[in-house]
This record gives C-alpha cells, structure tokens and sequence, in this order.
C-alpha cells in the first residue's frame, strides 16, 4: 500500500492591524523549498484577540490533519493569544503526531526530536513571547480608547509620581490582564506603590480586566 502523502499547510492569524502577509507567504515559501516540503495550502485568518483557538482556524487544520503532516507559522507567537494557549496547541499537534514549524525562531517542534530543542531553548522563547503578547494587547488597547475618544497621554498639571508618565500604558497592561507585580516590576515600583497610585488617580474601575 503507498504511503500517504505528508501534507503542508501553513496558518497566518492577522489582527485588525495592517499586516505584510505577503511577505510572510514568500518566508514560508523559501523555509519549505529549503527543506523539500512540497506544496503548502495556505490558511489566512483575521481573528479576534478574544476568541478561543478552539474557535478559529488552527483548530480545523490541526482536525483536518494526522500523522507525519506539517503546520508551518511564520513565527509562533501567531499561533495563539497567550503563552498557555500556544503551549495547548502545541500538545493537541503533538499527540496527533503532527509536526509545528515556525519560520522566525526556526524552531522544528516534530515528534520525539521536539523535546530536547524545547528544553534548552523554552525560557528565553516563551519569555520573548510573553513580552510580544503584552506588547499586542497593550497597543490593541491604545487603539481602542483612542477611537473611544479617550485622550491619551500625561495629564494635565504636574505629576507627583513617576507613573504618571506611563498611565495610559499600565491602564492597558492591567485591563488586558497582565498581573500589578510585572508593572511594578517595569516600572521600578513595588505593588502597594502601584495600588496606591491606581486608588489615588480613581482608577480602580478601569484598571479592571475586561
């Protein structure tokens, strides 16, 4: 009986932000010619930072694939919203036997051979990932109170703490869940400092992860 065909398919997840996908697809071209792949059937998806991996595109390329077949990303950040997520999607190929690819950090995550990669590269990418996450939902939630009307920047008058000159970054930061600790950490202050900031400036609502 001939052997199945392994199959190529590579996932490009875009936010509402203006994105060089084409660049991306020439990337992805030029890794899977170098290692023979074959063709690749390209999935582009505009998703919602909100919703589930297991409502989006990835979830239906990783059902519709099995055993020996490929998923390429251009980096693996794309993959998911957050580090758990992208480690979740990661389990779920591997126990189908399906092998995860990703362009930027040339990271091969196949089979067995994954496991000795990870372990020695795990702590610096998945902490270059995090940072990439807050980044994306800090700016998404810039974005977003700038359209609301909100008038961004350092307010009025003249600032009696440091933060002051960060408040609508750390709003952002808490809203979209990052935890009091790592913006006290960024921002050189201890945690009461930063509560009694949030308390003082009345920001205790908005502060409050949507």
């Amino acid at each position: 009986m001939e052997k199945r065909k392994a199959k190529t398919m590579c996932y490009l997840r875009v936010s509402t932000e203006k994105q060089d996908t084409e660049k991306n697809k020439a990337d992805v071209l030029q890794y899977a010619n170098s290692r023979d792949f074959g063709q690749v059937q390209f999935v582009t998806e505009t998703a919602s930072g909100k919703k589930s991996w297991k409502d989006r595109e990835i979830s239906s390329i990783i059902n519709d694939l099995g055993s020996n077949d490929r998923i390429i990303v251009p980096e693996l950040s794309r993959l998911g919203r957050s580090t758990l997520e992208v480690l979740e999607i990661l389990k779920v190929a591997k126990d189908k036997g399906i092998a995860v690819y990703s362009v930027k950090e040339n990271l091969e995550l196949n089979g067995d051979g994954m496991q000795a990669k990870i372990m020695s590269t795990m702590l610096s990418l998945f902490a270059d990932l995090e940072r990439e996450f807050i980044s994306m939902r800090t700016k998404e939630g810039l974005k977003a109170r700038k359209a609301a009307g909100v008038q961004l920047g350092r307010p009025k008058g003249p600032g009696k703490s440091k933060l002051d000159e960060h408040r609508e970054e750390i709003i952002s930061m808490l809203k979209t869940g990052v935890s009091k600790a790592h913006v006290a950490r960024k921002y050189s202050c201890t945690v009461l400092n930063l509560r009694n900031w949030i308390e003082k400036n009345g920001l205790v609502e908005e502060v409050k992860p949507q």
